[in-house]
């Protein structure tokens, strides 16, 4: 079968313009044609295109528009993304493509990688400010009537001396690695030049003695002229502005162009503001989000001559975000809308939000109709929830409730923003709010940690209707918490390894083999996993269905969303996590749609391995629909109630090996006893409705009266780079356990020989069964330096 071809209309150079709906359209630039199938590599399609536009194959960015939805650009980054946008438009012979430099130059479209800012009022089409246009009051040297208040003091290392506007041979060298001396050279004309403000003229004199080199001072500044000199004594440049009258613009009217300081004054150090260097970093942040202040710092002393330290960066980052982004402030005044449009666009959904006695923030929930619908139709009733750190700049917690459809691949349904994760009402907020937007009509198992609020909270709000299957993660890292410092590093890893094969055990006698491991380690730590409720956690126990799911943080990838969109203000991150959901819902739906299996990818993989384990079984019938099974161990298998004694069918939803041979005994179809959850059809139900895009929320038209009014929470994070809170938590990964220090002379943990206490150096090690591991056998000396040991498992170690 031919590969599907598809023609691609390449733009570059062109304008994007939004549309009162939010649409975008595209006009200018040059257009290129080029040929594309399935087969073609992003690789050789960026060098094409390369060669075309004169970009850098690095240095470029490719997007085009989802079927349909003209406000939501996707980009292409590698080979599966070219793949998917062609299936996307499988059943058309061409699509638009917009390509565009990495480093935001004049070339690139003015769109964001990023949905559009609900915290803004600059549109996408605004969003870019050239270089020739007035940013603002920015803050220059002795100005009086800057609003700045902060400013930064950042050094101009530009050795080489410009003298009035010839240049010698060493600053046209110069010039050629110095962007600032390039754009900026020509800010300021002479006299008769015109400017709309006195905020423009100070913008462009501020760029001017950055191009060339000296500092200034205002002689004179007021509502209607102002007078500057340069710095250096005795040198004569001079500049004389004023209000051209009956008019707003203001023009030069003296100017002496002529320097005699060779920019020495320049040498002792240029004050600028954050603002300032926001304004010069802000289209490169839009276009890298991950740009780093020490990048910054090396792009700032490359292109403009101008030293920062990292502090300065990260400052003027921050101020550059706002730009972009908006105002944190006004995200949170811009909540009661922004629900409002939720619910206008994707109806069906609830979103909501609580405010304290102050009106500060407190907590907003959101469950999208998609999201809903889906659950309903398709999940299995099994949800996990985990609450995520947020970085921002008003710290708070993202609670999440999230599902498995029936490829096992994570399922987003609720998330909230809370300003505070300890509080226990939040916890009970959040699920009652959860079970009013998807009600279940059976038990449902929710996988969540075990602290006394949620737990009380999963009580109150769910009842007897749910079972509480405590995250096997909380309960590792309890249990190593509760061991540290009392036996060493290999003695607690061996422990929890234990613990976790514990918990995978399918029959009792595992369970009870794996805790007398334990026991030959530490009696104390046997006691502490027999009083753990291990009804809540162990398999053989527990009374609910979790699929063999054991940890509550289900999936890496709205760990990941979140992760590119903490820092964001409140609305714009929540914006970003529905464009996530809405493209994830819509990619799905598409693959799946493709598929020729009863059985979803996944799951006829895992049927198929069973029916291969199968094939040298003997099958003895019992009585009616009960079956003995030999194969490695002798088990029964019970096909009327979907019932095997290895507890594999149960614990998993599907036949296990032992059942398989029945069936293939029986003639049967072993797709008529798997669980329906599994079902290719059952897959395409939860992904079968659609996320909507929303429009920019800026708050109440004229006229429209103001919903609530809400202001930002009290608590704010501590000044300078984010903690490490979000970074803390991985799906899938499981506590690492640090070597601890141990002491040549007592044998003790947790000291060195050093600060030891003991007087006498000890070298029987035969009292101290802590040092010993399982089999008897001596550990070593740990060395004084922690390591960190990760303990190698995962969900599908003991399938």
């Amino acid at each position: 079968m031919s590969e599907k071809k598809i023609i691609a209309i390449c733009q570059s150079g062109g304008v994007f313009q939004t549309e009162k709906d939010g649409s975008m359209t595209y006009s200018g630039g040059e257009a290129y044609a080029v040929d594309l199938d399935t087969e073609t590599k992003v690789i050789d399609f960026k060098q094409d295109l390369a060669e075309t536009f004169g970009y850098n194959v690095d240095n470029m960015l490719i997007k085009y528009f989802l079927p349909g939805n003209k406000k939501t650009l996707i980009t292409i980054s590698k080979d599966k993304d070219l793949k998917r946008m062609i299936n996307f438009f499988s059943n058309a012979d061409q699509v638009d493509v917009f390509v565009m430099p990495l480093d935001g130059g004049t070339a690139a479209p003015n769109v964001s990688n990023t949905p559009a800012s609900r915290s803004s009022r600059t549109t996408v089409s605004e969003a870019v400010v050239l270089v020739s246009s007035p940013v603002g009051t920015s803050q220059t040297d002795n100005d009086p009537d800057t609003n700045e208040t902060n400013p930064l003091d950042i050094v101009i290392q530009n050795e080489a001396a410009p003298v009035s506007f010839a240049y010698g041979s060493n600053w046209e060298n110069e010039k050629q690695h110095n962007k600032a001396a390039i754009q900026w050279e020509n800010t300021i004309t002479g006299v008769e030049q015109r400017f709309s403000s006195f905020a423009e003229f100070r913008e462009a004199l501020h760029k001017f003695s950055i191009a060339h080199g000296f500092r200034y001072k205002y002689k004179k500044s007021d509502s209607h002229r102002v007078s500057v000199k340069c710095k250096a004594e005795g040198c004569p440049w001079r500049i004389y502005v004023s209000r051209l009258p009956t008019t707003h613009l203001i023009r030069i009217k003296k100017m002496n162009p002529e320097h005699t300081c060779n920019g020495v004054a320049a040498k002792a150090g240029y004050r600028a503001t954050k603002g300032w260097v926001g304004n010069i970093i802000k289209e490169k942040l839009k276009a890298t989000p991950n740009y780093k202040p020490k990048d910054i710092v090396a792009d700032i002393k490359r292109e403009y001559g101008v030293q920062l330290n990292y502090s300065q960066a990260w400052r003027a980052k921050g101020i550059a975000k706002e730009q972009l982004q908006g105002s944190y402030k006004e995200a949170y005044s811009q909540l009661p809308f922004f629900c409002q449009k939720i619910t206008e666009t994707n109806p069906g959904s609830l979103a909501t939000f609580d405010t304290k006695e102050d009106s500060s923030f407190h907590r907003f929930f959101v469950s999208f109709h998609a999201s809903i619908s889906g659950f309903q139709h398709g999940c299995r009733p099994l949800i996990f929830l985990d609450d995520i750190p947020l970085d921002a700049k008003y710290q708070g917690t993202l609670l999440i409730a999230t599902a498995a459809d029936g490829d096992d691949g994570v399922f987003p349904l609720a998330f909230a923003v809370v300003d505070d994760e300890t509080d226990d009402d939040n916890w009970f907020w959040f699920l009652s709010k959860l079970k009013s937007a998807a009600p279940m009509s059976q038990p449902i198992t929710l996988v969540a940690n075990f602290t006394k609020g949620l737990k009380d909270s999963i009580a109150n709000v769910f009842g007897g209707e749910c079972f509480h299957a405590y995250c096997l993660r909380y309960i590792a890292e309890k249990l190593n918490d509760d061991l540290k410092g009392r036996f060493s590093h290999e003695a607690r890893r061996l422990m929890v390894q234990d613990l976790y094969a514990a918990a995978y055990a399918p029959k009792l006698e595992g369970f009870e083999q794996y805790a007398q491991d334990i026991k030959a380690i530490s009696p104390e730590a046997y006691d502490w996993v027999v009083n753990s409720e291990p009804q809540h956690w162990a398999n053989v126990f527990f009374d609910g269905t979790r699929y063999n799911h054991m940890t509550s943080n289900f999936g890496q990838l709205f760990y990941d969303w979140v992760s590119d969109a903490v820092e964001l203000p409140i609305t714009h991150m929540i914006d970003v996590l529905r464009g996530k959901l809405m493209e994830l819902i819509y990619t799905r739906r598409v693959d799946s749609n493709r598929w020729t299996t009863t059985l979803t990818p996944s799951m006829e993989e895992k049927l198929k391995t069973e029916a291969s384990k199968a094939q040298s079984f003997q099958v003895f019938p019992s009585q009616n629909n009960i079956f003995e099974v030999h194969g490695d161990s002798v088990e029964m298998v019970d096909i009327s109630q979907w019932d095997c004694s290895c507890k594999g069918w149960q614990l998993t939803g599907l036949p296990c090996c032992h059942a398989i041979a029945v069936f293939e005994g029986m003639g049967r179809n072993v797709y008529d006893y798997c669980s329906r959850y599994f079902m290719a059809e059952s897959y395409r139900k939860t992904y079968a409705e659609s996320i909507y895009p929303i429009p920019d929320v800026e708050g109440p038209l004229d006229g429209e009266d103001i919903l609530v009014i809400v202001t930002p929470p009290p608590a704010k994070r501590a000044p300078g780079k984010p903690g490490r809170r979000a970074k803390l938590k991985q799906a899938g990964s499981l506590e690492l356990i640090r070597r601890q220090m141990q002491c040549s002379k007592c044998r003790g943990l947790g000291h060195n020989k050093k600060t030891c206490k003991e007087g006498v150096e000890i070298h029987d090690t035969s009292s101290n069964p802590e040092v010993l591991n399982r089999e008897g056998v001596e550990t070593h000396e740990a060395s004084s330096t922690p390591e960190v040991l990760p303990i190698q498992m995962d969900e599908d170690t003991h399938r």
